[in-house]
């Protein structure tokens, strides 16, 4: 699992090289970056597969509440970027409590799941969970920050279907946002950003505009042909056609550079991660480290199916990253804490009880 995981790490960095040389960006600054924000991870993972994760348990709260207090002052003391107010600065290096609030998404429900008692009735854990998840959601959605606010609720909403609640309570959840959407639709949306949902569901819509760079993405994805143009020789990347190509769209630049054998490598990669920690899930004999397994899948799923869907135009661009692959160091160091912790519950599940 830990294999596959730092070859996808390999691939994004040597990406990211790639993009840096195009570009002209002789002292590769973010390359170096990327480099430091992987070393921090992988010495993360350590610690944390070295850590005795049932302890993490009687910290659920703590990180919590910790992720609250970041979220809101982020708010006050963070940097805008691109529009969203969501980063804090520190000594050169932009942090943000978005990402790291995932995985403390992923402990709170691992947690509250696993102490729950199976009599308390569906609707209180529905609310409980929610509620829970509804805090950080709205935090983030102020910034504004729809993609990760997005992935935060696909991540509960899974977490609830693995765990078995009646199928009422879905289509609820579904009637609900329909009138949510409805609603802002007529009465909260400003045009522009009305512009951004047609654009979404038809990114040929304006291939100039707002669909640029889905376009662009399409394009370069399809240029790649079965072995790709070669690192450092697509076009659409190194020619700067192709936005956001470290971030958002890296997924882009490997089906043009390594074509659909580098593609197919990335999605191998990710099955065998999969596979892994399905093999081991099957191991634990406490509900803690099943929850925190699942939902740790789900959560990566997530972001690689929806990053990957951006890139093909399958799926609305929100702006989430490929994870382990894509340049920024809260992501990649937020993922490798998932990883960190689910090599924890596998080492200490091969103890036969």
């Amino acid at each position: 699992m830990f294999t596959a995981v730092l070859l996808l790490i390999c691939f994004g960095l040597a990406e990211i090289y790639s993009v840096a040389l195009g570009r002209s960006q002789l002292d590769l600054l973010n390359f170096k970056k990327q480099i430091i924000f992987i070393v921090l991870g992988l010495i993360t993972v350590f610690l944390l597969a070295g850590f005795d994760y049932h302890s993490l348990r009687s910290y659920s709260k703590l990180f919590y509440v910790l992720g609250l207090i970041l979220l809101v002052g982020v708010l006050f003391f963070g940097q805008t970027v691109r529009g969203t107010k969501g980063w804090y600065n520190l000594a050169g290096f932009n942090f943000q409590p978005a990402e790291f609030i995932k995985f403390v998404l992923v402990l709170f429900l691992a947690k509250y799941f696993s102490s729950s008692s199976p009599k308390t009735k569906e609707f209180k854990r529905l609310l409980i969970s929610g509620g829970g998840v509804f805090l950080f959601v709205i935090l983030i959605l102020v910034q504004p920050d729809f993609g990760s606010a997005f992935i935060l609720f696909l991540a509960w909403l899974s977490m609830i279907i693995l765990v078995g609640f009646n199928k009422k309570y879905f289509l609820a959840i579904g009637l609900i946002l329909a009138v949510v959407f409805s609603a802002a639709w007529y009465f909260a949306l400003q045009d522009y950003q009305k512009q951004r949902i047609i654009t979404f569901l038809n990114p040929s819509f304006n291939p100039l505009a707002q669909g640029y760079n889905v376009s662009q993405a399409i394009i370069a994805v399809g240029a790649g042909g079965l072995t790709g143009r070669g690192l450092g020789f697509g076009s659409q990347s190194q020619l700067k056609f192709l936005p956001e190509a470290q971030t958002d769209f890296i997924f882009a630049v490997v089906a043009e550079e390594l074509g659909f054998s580098g593609v197919l490598l990335i999605l191998l990669f990710f099955g065998i991660f999969f596979y892994r920690c399905l093999y081991h899930l099957k191991r634990v004999n406490n509900d803690f480290g099943i929850f925190f397994i699942l939902g740790s899948m789900s959560l990566i799923f997530i972001e690689m199916f929806v990053n990957i869907g951006m890139n093909l135009g399958a799926l609305p661009v929100i702006g989430i990253s490929l994870p382990f692959l894509s340049y920024g160091g809260s992501g990649l160091i937020s993922s490798l804490m998932l990883v960190g912790v689910i090599e924890s519950i596998a080492i200490r599940s091969k103890i036969n009880y």
